[in-house]
């Protein structure tokens, strides 16, 4: 049989334990971690190095074979989940998970697709630089992954996102062919910059196998502090006011909702205890400066601050320890709101100028239509991203709320797309946003896509069904 002789040959790449063809062994690759998608494949492969992944992708175009790359199967957008009819070939990238080198004098580090991004980012800290790109499923998620849905994280006001942290890459192409683009060069104007394709692709272009990365110099001082603030729009005044003063040692600034960090303190165990507010900033500064200076400095500014009415109260992380516990009340509201249950979840940016008023607008909007509505608000207003997420207060009435998603996902992807914004931030597109783009994009701009699709996977077989 096609599919019999399919897994022969690919265990003769890869190895007979590197292929999962059983349903308990496959299981957790076969569903995305909300657990709204399940998908079923041939096997599951999970080759160990680059040639492998060329000899494993040829192999499938051979057989005309779809093919769907999975990092840490963390993405919030089903890209890395096989649709449910069976015909793919699932390929994980845990055992591609090398540093190959790091070069501190030019600031960049050569890392395999499968390493998780908590080791990029410690392998960098060894060698006293920064790798900035951080995530709450840092621990679980891959750099491959990262790259390939753009990743965004709370730092991206400082140092971009995935795409302004790439310099090269290293892709297997839907035919097998490797392209070599491991460059480490901040200057390189010799013709399309082709490593942009392949970012954000989701898959859907081949496989990243590798990246070259920018590095910073690791900081030597950092102040954190969580601040009480009246209103998202008093909010953006004071970011504003923040970068005048601190410029690009501002590193993060976080809005969070009294709603999210409600259900945080109710599932996660919390130590900090912050002054009660509607609204909430998060910031962090760092530098190369001197610890107390800094920290004189935002003390002086939030005294400033608390004077004029721009702040409502302030709490000043004293020391790393204090600094982590309040990141942390950050970087779990998507856990609480897992436990919590079932919502409906948006991941959308728009101008900063704008933020207030779309949180405004929705808010009212999805009132009136639906009764008894709560909005779990938080994100990265730095950067105009924002996680706008409905559900029930009544946990027990969301499995008939869920059916209004369609409802719901149209009064707020309208509004955002009204306000000059998008309806994916940081997330991708995958499954779930996929039949949205049309509403969204040009038809110029998707014939674009379709047109780079068919030129570079003629058959389609790279991850088929996400995007677009």
């Amino acid at each position: 049989m096609k599919r019999d002789n399919l897994i022969r040959k690919l265990v003769e790449v890869v190895g007979a334990t590197h292929v999962l063809t059983g349903e308990d062994a496959m299981s957790p690759h076969l569903v995305d971690w909300r657990g709204r998608y399940r998908g079923s494949a041939i096997c599951v492969v999970q080759p160990g190095s680059t040639a492998e992944i060329s000899a494993v992708v040829a192999t499938c175009a051979l057989h005309g074979v779809a093919i769907v790359p999975q990092g840490g199967n963390t993405g919030l957008c089903g890209a890395a989940t096989p649709n449910p009819d069976g015909g793919a070939v699932v390929v994980g990238l845990a055992r591609v998970n090398r540093i190959r080198s790091i070069d501190p004098a030019n600031n960049t580090m050569t890392v395999e697709a499968g390493c998780l991004l908590h080791d990029v980012r410690a392998a960098a800290a060894a060698a006293q630089r920064l790798f900035p790109l951080s995530l709450a499923a840092e621990g679980s998620c891959q750099i491959g992954g990262n790259l390939s849905t753009n990743a965004g994280g709370v730092q991206v006001l400082r140092y971009g996102n995935a795409r302004e942290l790439t310099l090269g890459l290293e892709v297997v192409l839907p035919s097998g062919e490797v392209w070599d683009g491991l460059r480490g060069l901040r200057k390189n104007n010799t013709g399309y910059d082709l490593k942009q394709l392949f970012i954000g692709a989701e898959g859907t272009l081949g496989i990243i196998t590798a990246a070259v990365l920018k590095l910073f110099p690791l900081p030597s001082a950092t102040a954190t502090a969580w601040l009480a603030v009246a209103s998202p729009s008093a909010a953006v005044i004071l970011l504003g006011h923040l970068q005048d003063r601190f410029g690009a040692a501002l590193t993060a600034c976080e809005l969070i909702s009294e709603t999210a960090l409600h259900i945080v303190r109710r599932h996660v165990r919390t130590g900090s205890e912050l002054p009660a507010s509607p609204w909430h900033l998060l910031i962090e500064l760092s530098s190369g400066d001197d610890a107390t200076a800094m920290h004189e400095a935002l003390t002086s500014f939030l005294a400033a601050a608390s004077d004029d009415g721009r702040v409502d109260d302030a709490v000043l992380a004293q020391s790393s320890e204090q600094a982590r516990a309040l990141w942390a009340l950050r970087e779990n509201i998507g856990e609480a709101e897992r436990r919590e249950g079932p919502s409906i979840k948006h991941d959308v940016s728009l101008p900063i100028s704008l933020v207030p008023e779309f949180i405004a607008l929705a808010d009212q909007a999805l009132g009136a239509a639906f009764p008894d509505l709560r909005s779990v608000t938080f994100g990265h207003i730095g950067d105009g991203n924002l996680h706008y997420n409905q559900s029930k207060v009544d946990a027990a009435d969301n499995a008939a709320f869920l059916t209004a998603r369609p409802q719901v996902n149209r009064i707020v992807h309208d509004l955002a797309h009204r306000l000059g914004g998008s309806i994916s931030a940081e997330h991708g597109i995958g499954q779930l946003k996929r039949d949205e783009l049309p509403r969204y994009k040009q038809p110029l701009e998707l014939d674009l896509m379709r047109a780079i699709k068919r030129t570079i996977d003629p058959r389609g077989l790279m991850n088929p069904g996400k995007l677009l």
